[in-house]
């Protein structure tokens, strides 16, 4: 049996190159419209593409014929096909078609037919071909409408013209976006009559937690590399001891970091404050017993990479040896919201219980607290808002940090 596939604009044009090459013996297996690939081929225009067979033996009989064999061979009945019409109510059934095709091809079982049998198939593969047009285009329409209701994305994130005026406002303020589409799910549950605005603040302020630390004992800051630690220390210590009166003391662990240890060393003179550095663990228990009459001790670690899980769990040695439960995240504001991710996830093993976010002087948009509270579901107690030690770490209220990611209000 010889099956051949052709690719044509009209039925037509299939049977005259299936006449010409396979003879008029040949029979019409199955036939299905086709469109180029890609998005663009739904707007094109489609080709026909036409599966047809003919027996050996026909061929045989034809080439024995121009020259002369009398012989003659008997032909068997074919079976008529039937193209299945099948209903294309969803994308699902575009699927359903091609299955089907395949399977009438592979299990077809092709014979011998009388000479009538051609202008029956052909006559069907044209009312087929009709049906199938219809429904391709009803398939178009279909598809061209949920286009228009589904909103596309381009790397994760709402097509700018596609969003409502809330999404806008939240994209706009680098709110990530799986927290816009939790976020509209908890407005759209809101069947209160307020605005959208106000429906908007309420979610976020409900998202949003906030501690107020008691800044007693010894306090240890973690984070990775160049958010601010040593900074935040400095601030919280010239809070504690030039604002409150306490008596603080300072160690670091940061000893990896060329300038690290001069730099907070440069803090505690100014502040006249008692300093110790820290190199290993039996510098950590001499370091906080020298400090015992210290009513807070604020601990300086060095920045690791999340990723790193070695480091990360030498840290944590230095950490449990402070005996602690006050333990703050420093973050900072200008990071990416995936690495935001991966150091909140890599740091959990400090168990950590608050959050710093430092830098707020160095963007322009505060969707990044909003970000970093829903991925480490633990809550905020201090932001950094500048450089000058000790007045450039704030506590801020939940309603100041909803206008800040609504672009209502600013740091600077």
């Amino acid at each position: 049996m010889i099956i051949k596939r052709y690719i044509v604009n009209t039925m037509n044009e299939a049977m005259t190159r299936i006449r010409y090459e396979l003879g008029r013996d040949a029979v019409i297996i199955s036939q299905r419209k086709i469109r180029k690939p890609g998005i663009k081929g739904f707007f094109s225009a489609k080709s026909i593409e036409v599966t047809a067979a003919v027996e050996n033996e026909v061929n045989e009989k034809k080439q024995n014929t121009v020259k002369g064999n009398s012989d003659s061979r008997n032909s068997n009945e074919l079976n008529n096909m039937e193209l299945n019409s099948i209903e294309l109510n969803s994308i699902e059934a575009i699927k359903k078609v091609v299955q089907q095709e395949n399977e009438n091809v592979n299990n077809s079982r092709v014979v011998q037919k009388q000479n009538s049998s051609v202008h029956k198939v052909s006559k069907q593969s044209d009312n087929n071909s009709e049906n199938l047009m219809s429904e391709m285009m009803e398939m178009k329409t279909m598809i061209s409408s949920l286009s228009q209701k589904r909103e596309p994305t381009i790397t994760g994130k709402p097509i700018e013209n596609q969003k409502s005026d809330i999404e806008k406002i939240l994209f706009d303020n680098d709110v990530d976006s799986e927290n816009i589409e939790n976020i509209m799910v908890k407005i759209k549950n809101n069947k209160t009559e307020k605005p959208d605005l106000e429906k908007l603040k309420i979610v976020l302020k409900e998202m949003i937690h906030i501690t107020k630390p008691k800044l007693q004992g010894r306090i240890v800051l973690v984070g990775p590399t160049g958010v601010g630690k040593t900074t935040t220390i400095a601030k919280l210590a010239g809070k504690l001891a030039l604002a409150e009166g306490k008596k603080v003391g300072l160690i670091t662990v940061d000893t990896y970091r060329i300038g690290a240890v001069e730099q907070l060393k440069a803090y505690a003179d100014i502040m006249n404050l008692p300093f110790k550095v820290v190199y290993n663990m039996n510098d950590m228990d001499k370091a906080i017993e020298s400090m015992s009459e210290c009513e807070v001790v604020l601990i300086d670690t060095t920045g690791r990479s999340s990723k790193n899980k070695m480091q990360i769990a030498e840290l944590r040695t230095f950490v449990e040896k402070a005996d602690t439960k006050n333990i703050h995240l420093v973050l900072s504001s200008t990071t990416k919201n995936r690495d935001m991710k991966y150091i909140i996830e890599g740091y959990r093993i400090l168990n950590y219980n608050s959050i710093i976010v430092t830098k707020l002087d160095e963007t322009a948009t505060y969707g990044s607290i909003l970000n970093i509270l829903e991925t480490a579901k633990i809550p905020l107690s201090f932001v950094s808002i500048g450089q000058n030690v000790p007045d450039d770490i704030k506590e801020l209220s939940a309603d100041s940090i909803v206008s800040l990611i609504l672009g209502e209000d600013t740091i600077c």
